[in-house]
């Protein structure tokens, strides 16, 4: 587990809180078998990736040179109709409407490449593709008449073959199926953040009693928020709750430090701490995009699946220390410089998040 852990700090100055791909791509069809296709990026992210590894100029020279690669970036979408490659006709960035880079990058300013053309006459079915992503994105369809469908792609990977004409959404079984995977995959791999403060939670009693009365008061309050923010009770920026979050990774794992049992106030300060997660988590959900036929079945499973992943963090925690939790030694050699490596990168985290 220790190495692990070490190996985080290494890995922290390229680690976003609930980092997610944050692409998004709209296909709609309009009159007289027009089509456009708008895909959502980061404008920040979006450059980066025509210029890896170079510093991000100012926003406007950001936004001239997007506009620019525009031809470009349309080579990296794959468009077929009844199996035919298709070039669109038109391709423009529109810039972000509001230049604000103080969020985490996918997630403060969208920049749009908007892509349109005419389908073929006759076409039936079309196939779509996008090899610019890194992870997984949801494509919505739009049809001129009926409802919008949402399916999630990987990067390069070409969708099934839509019907035009004949557009179905996902089954309630398919939604849940589908989120519950989204949920679990945000904790594990991706949710660096959320494994550490379950580890920092774990590494404070080697009984269990301690470790369930933590988790369920976390489970509670997260519950809580994700659903009254998704459902906009209300809600903090994310250049506020990120910060929060970090800094309660730090916190936990310093408390950790000083104290091997577990006090009243601990439990009502990571309740406090699951509040914030929880607006973590709906900021996520909420750029996913619910279906609004499943709404309900989406945020449900989700919910579910983020649980199922910090549970498989406490399993995997347990086995590693398995052997070792109850000799005189795990407390000096495992507890207190894992929760020290935890606190660094909380610390690290938090910084970098205020300032970014």
């Amino acid at each position: 587990m220790l190495p692990c852990l070490l190996s985080c700090i290494l890995l922290a100055p390229a680690a976003a809180a609930h980092e997610i791909e944050n692409t998004h791509v709209l296909i709609s069809f309009l009159a007289e078998s027009e089509y456009r296709i708008d895909v959502l990026n980061d404008a920040d992210w979006l450059w980066l990736q025509f210029h890896p590894g170079a510093e991000l100029p100012p926003v406007e020279a950001r936004d001239a040179r997007l506009a620019e690669l525009a031809p470009q970036f349309a080579t990296g979408i794959t468009l077929l109709f009844d199996g035919a490659p298709a070039t669109p006709d038109t391709v423009t960035y529109l810039p972000p409407l509001e230049r604000d880079r103080s969020a985490p990058m996918g997630l403060a300013e969208p920049g749009l490449m908007r892509l349109s053309g005419t389908a073929p006459p006759g076409a039936r079915t079309f196939q779509f593709g996008y090899d610019l992503v890194v992870d997984e994105y949801p494509l919505t369809v739009a049809p001129a008449i009926g409802t919008p469908v949402t399916r999630w792609l990987l990067a390069a990977q070409v969708s099934e073959a839509f019907d035009i004409g004949a557009l179905e959404p996902l089954t309630r079984w398919q939604v849940a199926t589908q989120y519950l995977g989204l949920g679990f995959t945000h904790i594990l791999p991706k949710g660096l953040d959320h494994i550490l403060f379950v580890l920092g939670l774990f590494l404070l009693s080697t009984r269990l009693k301690p470790l369930l009365l933590q988790v369920t008061a976390f489970t509670a309050a997260h519950t809580l928020t994700l659903a009254l923010t998704i459902y906009g009770v209300f809600a903090l920026p994310p250049s506020v709750v990120e910060p929060l979050i970090a800094l309660s990774i730090a916190y936990v794992a310093v408390e950790n430090l000083v104290t091997s049992e577990l006090q009243p106030s601990r439990v009502a300060l990571v309740f406090a701490f699951g509040l914030l997660h929880g607006m973590g988590f709906a900021g996520v959900l909420t750029d996913l995009g619910l279906p609004r036929s499943e709404f309900i079945t989406a945020l449900l499973t989700f919910n579910v699946g983020v649980e199922f992943g910090q549970l498989a963090v406490v399993a995997a925690a347990f086995a590693a220390v398995i052997g070792v939790r109850n000799r005189p030694w795990y407390r000096p050699r495992i507890v207190i410089p894992a929760s020290l490596a935890i606190a660094g990168v909380g610390l690290f985290w938090t910084v970098q998040r205020v300032v970014a």
